[in-house]
C-alpha cells in the first residue's frame, strides 16, 4: 500500500493498460471505497455499481467513451435519483464516490480513468442502455471509471499541480 499522500500525489489518469486481469478482490475493494464517500445524507446516498468486464459491453461503451474499449474493466457509476436526499445535486455525490474510487485504485498498485457521462442526456441515455437502464429519469449513468494494470510506458506519478496565485482569503 502507497501512504495517503502519495496517493494522492500521484493519481493520474491511465488511458492504456497491460493485459493484467484485475482481481475480484480488488474490484471489491474500490467499490467499497466508492461506498465509502461523504454523501448529502447518511442513508441517502445515490450511487449504484455496474461492474463490466465482458469484452463485447465495454467495445459498446467504447463507441461512447473510446478509452473503455481495452480495459480489463469498467465500473459504470449510477445515481439513483429515487434515493438520493438531494434530488438536484446528485452529481456531487457522484464525483465524491468516483474519486474514492479512483485513489483506492492507486492504493491497490492500479490504475483508473475517469470517463464523464452525465450531463449530456443523449450520452446518457446510450450508456444507460448499454447497462440496461431503459429510462433515465430515476437512474443516470454518471460516469464510467476504467480500471487496469497500466500499460508500460504509462504510470501513476506526481506532477506538480499546485499554483499559489489561484488562494484566495476571505474575498476573491
Amino acid at each position: 500500500m502507497v501512504e495517503f499522500d502519495e496517493i494522492i500525489k500521484t493519481r493520474r489518469s491511465i488511458r492504456e493498460y497491460g493485459d493484467r486481469e484485475v482481481s475480484e478482490e480488488d474490484i471489491m475493494k474500490i467499490l467499497k471505497a466508492g461506498m465509502q464517500a461523504p454523501g448529502s445524507r447518511l442513508g441517502a446516498e445515490p450511487w449504484e455499481f455496474v461492474v463490466i468486464r465482458n469484452r463485447e459491453a465495454l467495445a459498446k461503451i467504447g463507441e461512447i467513451k473510446p478509452r473503455v474499449t481495452n480495459a480489463p474493466v469498467a465500473i459504470v457509476l449510477v445515481a439513483n435519483i429515487e434515493r438520493a436526499f438531494y434530488k438536484t445535486v446528485w452529481q456531487q455525490d457522484m464525483g465524491a464516490a468516483a474519486e474514492n474510487m479512483l485513489l483506492e485504485a492507486v492504493n491497490l498498485g492500479l490504475g483508473g480513468l475517469w470517463n464523464g457521462v452525465a450531463p449530456e442526456e443523449e450520452r446518457m441515455a446510450k450508456i444507460g442502455e448499454i447497462i440496461g437502464i431503459d429510462d433515465i429519469s430515476d437512474m443516470k449513468p454518471y460516469c464510467v471509471i476504467t480500471i487496469g494494470y497500466p500499460a508500460e510506458g504509462w504510470e501513476n506519478k506526481f506532477m506538480d499541480k499546485f499554483d499559489e496565485s489561484r488562494i484566495h482569503y476571505e474575498k476573491y
